[in-house]
């Protein structure tokens, strides 16, 4: 039989579904922008029924939203979605470090201390300071040899995605590079308990500046009914 062999659509909706998620992940796609699956599917070159099944998976995972009179859209985040992807970043952030000490190679070790060494580099780009921050994290993650843990951390990172990086705003970079030190070195020393308190230290950290510039942009939230009272 000549010709190539048809693609499958469950194959396009994987490769749609990867695309369109490296787009928010990137910034292609930014939190609140309206999408519809004509235009996701002109965007990436594929038919509507990938698209459709991608929009499915994202749906789920949180990344994408069905907005009352806007349709679907890239989440954005709110006040309350926020204090709990940070307890879950501090929860599984603090596990991946523990287990890095305990299972990271020699070389992984290495691999973060160089990028650790080179981040002030990259202190007056924000792109590019995302980029390492993205990079030293995901590092993290992998040196933890915890298949579970990885995917839990994967999906969290793209949720986290959502919101703009802040690096850069109020002497963040150098609180976070010194924050990167205390846990590298805990995991230097193969000290499990130190290095899950120096990245549990860095999730509230993080925590902290994230909530205070939302605060500043964003005011107060309101308060939920019932709320008052609660200390």
């Amino acid at each position: 039989m000549d010709g190539a062999t048809p693609t499958p659509t469950r194959d396009l909706g994987e490769s749609a579904y990867a695309r369109i998620r490296a787009a928010i992940r990137d910034g292609g796609l930014a939190p609140g922008e309206r999408l519809t699956e004509t235009d996701l599917a002109a965007r990436f070159g594929v038919s509507r029924t990938p698209v459709r099944q991608a929009i499915a998976r994202l749906e789920a995972e949180g990344l994408l939203t069905h907005e009352a009179r806007r349709g679907l859209a890239v989440t954005r985040p709110d006040h309350q979605q926020v204090v709990e992807l940070y307890v879950m970043r501090e929860v599984l952030e603090g596990a991946a470090a523990r287990l890095a000490a305990q299972h990271a190679s020699e070389t992984e070790i290495a691999a973060m201390a160089e990028i650790v060494e080179h981040e002030p580099d990259a202190f007056g780009d924000a792109r590019a300071l995302a980029a390492v921050n993205q990079r030293l994290h995901g590092l993290l993650y992998l040196a933890a040899h915890n298949r579970y843990l990885l995917r839990s951390l994967e999906q969290l990172s793209a949720t986290m995605s959502l919101l703009p990086t802040l690096l850069t705003r109020g002497g963040r970079a150098e609180q976070a590079h010194a924050e990167h030190r205390a846990m590298l070195k805990a995991i230097v020393k193969r000290d499990g308990e130190a290095a899950e308190a120096a990245a549990r230290r860095h999730a509230r950290a993080a925590q902290k500046h994230r909530l205070a510039w939302m605060v500043g942009t964003l005011g107060v939230p309101v308060a939920t009914p019932g709320a008052a009272g609660q200390g």
